[in-house]
Parts: C-alpha cells; sequence; structure tokens
C-alpha cells in the first residue's frame, strides 16, 4: 500500500528511576553519612513534522513507541542518567487526536514544528536529599514516578495550494499528468484513481502543489463509493477546480452532484474559491460544446473554463487561473526561491521526489 493517511498508534513516556539509599562507608572516614543520588528523569514522546514524507505508512509496520526508563540513582551523589527520547516523524499537515478521534492535540502544519505528547516521569530523590540536623541518616528513598501513556491518533491531510474534485472519470488525474510531472495511472473506467497524488504546476515562473483525490459520487458523503475519506487533503487549499467531464449527458446535474457533496461534507469545502471547467471538450461538435457550456454557466453560476488535455486547449489559462487566486491569498512561491532551497537536500530534484512519493494510481 503506497499511500496511508490515518494510523493509531501506543505511545508510552519513561518512567523516572528510582532514588539510591546508601551511607559512605570508608576506612579512616569517621562521618559518612547519606550518600544516595537522584534517579533520572524518564524519557519524552515527541512528534515532529519532517520534510520529504507524503504518507503515514512507516505507522502501519510499528504502532507502539516508547521511551527509556532513567537510570537509578547510585552511591557516592551519583545522580542516574536520563531516559532518551522517542520522537515519531511525520509529514507536514498531520493532526494528532486523543483515542476518541475527536479531541485534537496538534495539527502540524510547519517543517520542523515539534511537540511533547507524553512527558516522562520525574527522578526519585535518593536518601541523601532527606538528611538534615535532625534525621542525619535517612534509610528510604523515593521511587521514580510512571511515565504517561494513551493511544492516539495520526490523520494527514496534505498540504496543497489548490485541489481537483469532480466525479469519476472528470479527467482530474489527466490534467495533473499534463500541467505537472506526477505520473497518476489513467484509465477509462470509474475510480482509477483510490489514493491521493500531489504534483507541482509551474506557470509563469510561479509554483503551486496541486492534490488530486479520488472522485466523488452522489452519496459520497454517507460513505457510497469510495466516500469522502479524501476531502480532507483537499480542506488546507486555497482553491479548488472543478472539472466536469464534457462526456456527462448531464452536466449542469454532475457539477451540483459534486457540489452537494461538498456542502454535505462540511470542513470549509463549501466556502473556498471554485473555478468550474469543462473538461475533455474535444470530444465534442461545436453545437454541443455550446450547449453544454450555457447548461453549466446555469449551474454554476460561472462561465466555465473550456479544457482539452489531448489538444492542451484551456490549460494555460486553468493554471493562470489558479495560481491569480493562490497569489492573492499570499500562497505563491517564486522558482528561484524553490530552487535554492532544493540545493540545500542531498536530493538533485525535490519537485520530482514531491510527486513521485505518491505516484500512485490516478483516473481518466
Amino acid at each position: 500500500m503506497k499511500f496511508l493517511d490515518e494510523a493509531k498508534v501506543y505511545i508510552r513516556s519513561g518512567d523516572g528511576g528510582a532514588g539510591a539509599v546508601s551511607f559512605r562507608r570508608e576506612k579512616f572516614i569517621e562521618f559518612g553519612g547519606p550518600d544516595g543520588g537522584d534517579g533520572g528523569r524518564g524519557g519524552d514522546v515527541w512528534v515532529e513534522a519532517v520534510n520529504g514524507l507524503n504518507t503515514l505508512i512507516d505507522f502501519r509496520f510499528q504502532q507502539h513507541f516508547k521511551a527509556q526508563t532513567g537510570t537509578h540513582g547510585m552511591g557516592r551523589n551519583r545522580t542516574g542518567a536520563n531516559g532518551g527520547d522517542v520522537t515519531l516523524r511525520v509529514p507536514v499537515g498531520t493532526q494528532i487526536f486523543e483515542e476518541d478521534f475527536e479531541t485534537q492535540i496538534i495539527d502540524l502544519t510547519e517543517e520542523g514544528q515539534r511537540f511533547r505528547l507524553a512527558a516522562g516521569g520525574n527522578g526519585g530523590f535518593g536518601n541523601a536529599h532527606f538528611k538534615s540536623a535532625t534525621n542525619q541518616a535517612p534509610t528510604w528513598a523515593n521511587p521514580g514516578l510512571e511515565g504517561e501513556e494513551k493511544n492516539v491518533w495520526l490523520r494527514l491531510k496534505l498540504i496543497a495550494d489548490a485541489g481537483l474534485v469532480g466525479l469519476p472519470n472528470a479527467g482530474k488525474s489527466t490534467f495533473l499528468a499534463a500541467v505537472t510531472r506526477a505520473r497518476p495511472k489513467i484509465a477509462n473506467y470509474p475510480f482509477t484513481t483510490l489514493h491521493p497524488n500531489l504534483g507541482v504546476a509551474t506557470i509563469d515562473e510561479r509554483e503551486f502543489i496541486l492534490a488530486d483525490i479520488p472522485g466523488l459520487i452522489e452519496g459520497a458523503h454517507e460513505g457510497i463509493g469510495i466516500g469522502d475519506r479524501f476531502l480532507g487533503h483537499v480542506e488546507r487549499t486555497r482553491v479548488l477546480l472543478h472539472l466536469v467531464s464534457a462526456q456527462e449527458e448531464e452536466v449542469g446535474k454532475a457539477y451540483k452532484t459534486v457540489k452537494h457533496e461538498l456542502e454535505a461534507y462540511g470542513g470549509g469545502l463549501e466556502d473556498k474559491a471554485e473555478i468550474v471547467a469543462l473538461s475533455q471538450i474535444d470530444v465534442l461538435d461545436e453545437a454541443e460544446l455550446k450547449k453544454k457550456m450555457a447548461e453549466l454557466k446555469k449551474a454554476s453560476g460561472q462561465t466555465p473554463l473550456l479544457l482539452s488535455a489531448i489538444t492542451g486547449k484551456g490549460m494555460t489559462d486553468a493554471l493562470r487561473a489558479l495560481r491569480d487566486v493562490i497569489v492573492s491569498a499570499g500562497g505563491n512561491r517564486q522558482m528561484p526561491e524553490r530552487r535554492e532551497k532544493n540545493r540545500k537536500h542531498s536530493r538533485p530534484d525535490n519537485n520530482a521526489a514531491a510527486e513521485d512519493d505518491l505516484d500512485g494510481e490516478g483516473d481518466a
């Protein structure tokens, strides 16, 4: 399985080390006294957003994460070593939830962002800590405190600037393959796309990330078809490109079906900026094209773009329309800046890496 966007893991921070009970016993030393050291602190469990990951697949093979226990204190006032921490490395855009999958702990939206999920237990005091003028030989020490343990859910919402939505076979994967270096699977049957795909589109020396998700059908919000599970991956986008296939008998109805599913899902998708496009227009003659264009305009309330990935018609206009919305929202990127960032990494082409990591399956 190439793509995983949800995972449940068990985490446990380390227990604190116990304090020591010890007394100094050396020849010719008249006054020894207690010298038991404190225990070390248990290790913490951290989560960190890192670059280069686009899936939670690593957590399918490892679900238990335990930090080290602190070392016990020793004589001669030696404090035990702290336990080692454990860090869960996740993709940027990962949300952490409590076991009920409703209470959000943290949303990791920036590279390098870290959060402590479970704190290690404090080490116990050795008997040297308890000596006083009235108690010069304490014979007890504290045990270390226990660490925290719990189950948490990880949910990934991909970070993209623009998202592609539409019915199955609306041409989303074809559009993604035509304007980016991503190579999703393309075939002439429904639900060819089974997993989200990412690509980096370039227009007029500007770059933005484009997300393609599996197609929606009527009743997707109730779990019909693949359902609306992957709509979370376009929640963070600034604009949606809604593709309606020119091969649909009723393009207005096709548009309204997807629009209804977006509204039923919620998550702010119904309020996002939307660009509507009639795709696969190379299969229509001029008269039929005008008819379907008018029908889609009436249903959507805006003049749709006309696209054909085969001939290249309208592709540049669509990219520029997406770019304008992204730029106005402050999400544009200049190519020289991205190239400079790429030089700092060992991989020669991070654009290809971002796309190839999710180079899964697509639709026609």
